[in-house]
């Protein structure tokens, strides 16, 4: 699977070990960068590119990671199409893709271990969608909101 992947400094060692795990995985992996320690980068410069190149690669997923992981995960949010989950461990790394059918998982290099990292980035590529009619149903609300605006219908009763 290709794998497209883009941080900021503070997660620049994790990023340099997902990528080479991701590797001996058997994954083809995209770095995004950064290429090298910038103290002053900006996490946008590269995590846009890492989600918009998942937007624009039918089939692949991505990783972006920062300190928190937050601001990684709503700039991947705001390229169209894209659902980016921040996870903080397996379970919820699991629960983005078979749920929500996210393609960006976001991962705090400050919150966790790089072997915390990698399990959660080995979950993550490795659970399938589960194509529930609920789960789907969901996600059709949103990107219907996303394509136009629509909102979902308030329940009745």
């Amino acid at each position: 699977m290709r794998i497209h992947l883009g941080g900021d400094h503070a997660a620049y060692e994790l990023l340099g070990e997902l990528v080479t795990f991701l590797e001996e995985e058997g994954h083809e992996v995209v770095n995004h960068g950064p290429h090298t320690y910038d103290a002053a980068d900006d996490y946008p410069v590269f995590v846009l590119r890492a989600a918009q190149a998942v937007a624009t690669d039918p089939g692949s997923l991505g990783i972006v990671l920062g300190g928190s992981g937050n601001g990684e995960q709503m700039a991947a949010n705001r390229v169209r199409g894209i659902r980016a989950a921040l996870a903080y461990n397996e379970e919820l790394a699991s629960l983005a893709r078979e749920h929500n059918d996210a393609q960006v998982l976001s991962i705090g290099a400050r919150m966790n271990t790089v072997e915390q990292a990698k399990a959660m980035a080995k979950t993550f590529v490795e659970t399938p969608f589960s194509h529930d009619p609920r789960h789907q149903r969901r996600i059709d609300m949103l990107t219907a909101y996303q394509e136009d605006g629509t909102l979902p219908p308030l329940p009745t009763g």
